[in-house]
């Protein structure tokens, strides 16, 4: 609790940190452009970033691959009532493909290279995925936008963010 105003990025276990709040804030802005219906989240973590998107659009899914977070983050759902939120422990590097696509994905870890499968998964009207690309050391806060087959990507802001792991734990 004492830490509660900072705007730092914080532990939350495993290895892991709830993003800056300040960046959850320019994420979240990011997202909400163009009004989407149907967002996924790569790396639920606490659970913060997709509850603050609740109420903002109709239905996301949210993938977390470290189980104990995923568990944790379901309980916090259903507890603040944010049934427009489902949750699921998976690989993020893979997306979820099931739902797709999606008008947006945010990714709330780094990646030196952007999945294929994420851009796969963004809808051909205009989705965008909001990642992190970049080294352990420097990484730029990036938006990629589909049209039909084509991809424009735009570096934002430096960012630090944990790395995007695969597989599960």
């Amino acid at each position: 609790a004492s830490r509660a105003y900072e705007d730092t990025a914080l532990p939350i276990g495993y290895n892991q940190t709830i993003s800056q709040p300040y960046i959850v804030a320019v994420m979240t802005d990011l997202v909400v452009r163009g009004n989407p219906q149907k967002v996924l989240e790569i790396g639920t973590g606490s659970g913060y970033q997709a509850a603050i998107l609740a109420p903002l659009v109709p239905k996301i899914y949210t993938v977390e691959r470290i189980k104990p977070l995923a568990v944790q983050a379901r309980q916090r759902f259903r507890q603040l009532g944010l049934r427009n939120i489902r949750a699921s422990y998976s690989d993020g590097t893979e997306g979820l493909p099931d739902f797709a696509p999606y008008d947006a994905i945010i990714t709330t870890a780094a990646t030196e290279a952007i999945p294929e499968a994420l851009m796969e998964q963004l809808s051909p009207k205009g989705g965008r995925l909001i990642i992190p690309v970049g080294g352990r050391d420097r990484q730029t806060l990036t938006v990629v936008t589909r049209n039909g087959d084509s991809y424009e990507q735009e570096g934002l802001d430096p960012v630090i963010f944990v790395p995007l792991l695969t597989g599960q734990t």
